[in-house]
Formats: C-alpha cells, structure tokens, sequence
C-alpha cells in the first residue's frame, strides 16, 4: 500500500480514527475484517461512548465500497482521506486512521457501471442469490457497482467478490451519488425529512454515519444523499455553504444550527426542520433520534443560522 493510491472500503462500517493508537480494547470488534458493529455497540457501556468525543477518538465512518484515498501507512494502520465526505480540515477529503486490513483495491471499471444503492434501513448482502445465503449488514445508503438484475436479485461487485442484494432492498441508478429522489409530492426536502422519520428511536453514536448509529451532522448528510445531495460531513462545515433561509421561510428539509454563546459562538449541533415549528435530530449520546418542538427545546437561544441544500 502506497501513498496516493486508490483503496474501497472492505467492511460493513469503517470507524476513523483521529490517531492509530485512538481505539481502546473495547473496540477491536470494530476493527476487525469483517467489522463486528452490532457486537462493539452493544459492548460499550454509556461511559466509553461518551469517551468516543471526549477523548477525542472517533472522527467518522465511512461505508463498505466507498473510496478513499491513503496517504499514510503506519504499521498496521493507513492514514486516508475520504473525496466524498469534504471538511475544511482537509481539501482531498476526510482524514483519520483505519485498519489497513479493512481497505482492498478496486476494480477498474467500478466506476462506469451503475449502482445499487442501499435504502432500506440495513440490508444483508448475500454470497448466492438465495435467503438462506446472508454474509454481511449493510447500512443504509451503501453505494456498490451492479454487474447484473436477476429477477428478485441485484448481482453486485463488492471488496470481497460477487454479492448480491435483494431487489426490494436498493435502487438502481446510473451513476453515484444517486439523483435526487422527490417525495410523492415533489418535493425534494419533504423526501430528505421522510427518510429521516425512518430512523426514530435510532441511537445517537459520535463520529456514526451509518444507520447503525448516527451523529447529528451524520444523520443529515446521510439523509442528503439519499437525494443525490453530497453536503459537507460536519454541522460547523454545513453552516457555512447552502441556501441562507430565513425562519419565516422554513420549510420540511432545511438545516438548523445551533452555536455555543447563544449562537455567537462556534456551532456545535445540526438538527433538521419537520414542520410545524418542530425538529427531527440525533441529539446526544446516551439518546436516540427525536423530534422536538423547537420553541421548547433546550438549545433554543442556541439557533444561529438555517440553511437549504436542495432546490
């Protein structure tokens, strides 16, 4: 492995480290190929997930079959940057440290093929186009190559071979990200929010974007690219670009952000507009995703900027 070189992601999830000797005993599940994410949530106690911030250990995640880029190798960790999550931290994308064994090559022609994009919740990819044949979890909005549609079966190009996904699990699109999808309506932000009530009740995870555990800038970028939006990964980062909209001006699908200082000073949170002066969100770790009146909610005074990423 080589700086600059071209990797995908190998596993289910992929947990990005600020540094290699960031993870704790208590996440080797998540590190290992295939990646136990189910097994490292549920180990840690509410202390060591809040200890994901505080320690200042998890940066984000990145989904199986994404690129990234290595640009450092450390015995046996690779430094990347992720192109599809952008951050002022870095201009070739999200840095932090995975496992170099949860990175593999890619094929030459992923790229010209159309895509199987993930939307259900989770969906297993299966080794045959059979039930009985499952082999791994994957979370919503994970993006693989489509070799072929086999009646009930999307047969797909994965890190580890041929894969195939049950149609009723993904949709097809030419290319990725997907188009916009708009709700029945036609409205592009009500289709964001829509996805966005599936994952009620979903607990919060800091550095989460998957649907396995989620953060608050997590959950709404996530749920941009179920429209074929790419929005910037961190709320601080999202404030700054879009659509400025005034709060008389709101409308289902909007981005509100909420800054330290009564929203003078830095921003810290992302929640997204649900109508009818209320909030959908992933708030904290030791909660789930809610939706909230805004008048009442805590951070209220916090509210410093909205902003619109579809049109």
């Amino acid at each position: 492995m080589s700086q600059g070189e071209r990797k995908i992601v190998a596993v289910s999830v992929a947990c990005v480290w600020t540094k290699p000797d960031s993870s704790r005993p208590v996440d080797e599940p998540a590190l290992q190929r295939p990646a136990g994410i189910r097994a490292w949530l549920d180990a840690m106690t509410l202390e060591e997930k809040l200890d994901l911030c505080n320690g200042n250990r998890l940066q984000t995640q990145v989904l199986y079959g994404a690129e990234v880029i290595v640009a450092e190798v450390y015995e046996e960790w690779a430094k990347i940057f992720i192109p599809s999550q952008s951050t002022r931290k870095e201009a070739a994308g999200y840095p932090g440290w995975v496992r170099s064994a949860q990175l593999a090559d890619p094929a030459a022609d992923s790229g010209l093929l159309p895509r199987a994009d993930v939307v259900s919740a989770t969906a297993w990819l299966h080794t045959a186009p059979a039930a009985e044949a499952r082999s791994l979890e994957l979370s919503f909005m994970t993006s693989l190559p489509v070799l072929a549609e086999e009646a009930s079966w999307v047969k797909v190009r994965t890190p580890d071979g041929i894969g195939y996904l049950q149609t009723g699990d993904v949709r097809i699109t030419e290319s990725s990200p997907a188009s916009v999808t708009a709700s029945s309506n036609g409205h592009v932000g009500a289709s964001i929010l829509e996805q966005g009530r599936r994952f009620l009740g979903l607990p919060y995870l800091w550095g989460g974007l998957s649907s396995f555990g989620y953060d608050c800038s997590g959950f709404v970028y996530s749920m941009h690219r179920y429209a074929g939006i790419t929005i910037p990964r961190d709320a601080s980062d999202q404030a700054r670009h879009g659509l400025l909209v005034e709060k008389e001006r709101l409308e289902p699908g909007d981005l509100l952000f909420f800054a330290y200082e009564e929203g003078r000073g830095a921003v810290h949170h992302v929640g997204m507009y649900a109508g009818d002066g209320r909030m959908i969100h992933s708030p904290e770790t030791g909660k789930t995703i809610e939706i909230v009146e805004l008048g009442g909610y805590k951070l209220a005074l916090e509210h410093c900027v909205s902003r619109r990423y579809w049109s």
